[in-house]
């Protein structure tokens, strides 16, 4: 189905090229002089190779229809990821790349969506909040207010949040698994 690429969204598949490729992030640019265009990061689906595309807003791109199914993260081999389709039961890898970032909010027995294209897996998405353990938390510096300033910590995968100033160590909180934001404290 053809859509107009200034709806293009992270997650979404495009067939640009002649090739399947992953949305991975997408950013709205507005130049001073002329129309604003649209700069997409993806990933082709088949080789993993990544690439940065810009389109003009009103130029239109064919966006694939996936199939979504459950999956359960079992594990990691090297640069591999394993997981469980949740109704057949069987097992597909995918290269932790292919999912980016995101792929260090993994918890063990964690449900994931797989987005399929004809049958074969185009890209995992995790849950869009994951509750963490913050391991270390910098002190509160004197002076800082409250409102505007946050502190860096690190949660219990290793991956650096800003955090607000009343966040320690030991405390559980909600990440945002697309940026690593924070969100808020978890409810205990």
């Amino acid at each position: 189905m053809k859509i107009q690429a200034n709806t293009i969204r992270p997650g979404n598949v495009i067939e640009y090229d002649g090739k399947q490729w992953n949305v991975l992030k997408t950013e709205m640019l507005l130049p001073g002089k002329g129309n604003a265009f649209i700069q997409v990061e993806m990933r082709d689906v088949k080789s993993g190779n990544k690439t940065n595309e810009r389109f003009r807003t009103s130029q239109s791109v064919e966006k694939l229809m996936i199939e979504e199914k459950d999956a359960t993260y079992l594990y990691v081999d090297g640069d591999q990821i394993t997981f469980m389709d949740s109704e057949s039961y069987e097992q597909f890898t995918i290269a932790t790349d292919a999912i980016g970032d995101p792929a260090a909010f993994l918890q063990d027995g964690m449900v994931v969506t797989a987005d399929l294209i004809d049958g074969s897996v185009a890209g995992i998405r995790l849950p869009q909040h994951v509750t963490m353990e913050v391991v270390e938390a910098d002190p509160v510096v004197k002076g800082q207010t409250a409102s505007s300033s946050y502190k860096p910590a690190v949660v219990e995968n290793g991956v650096r949040v800003m955090v607000p100033p009343h966040i320690e160590a030991g405390t559980r909180i909600v990440v945002n698994t697309g940026d690593a934001s924070y969100v808020e404290r978890a409810k205990e």
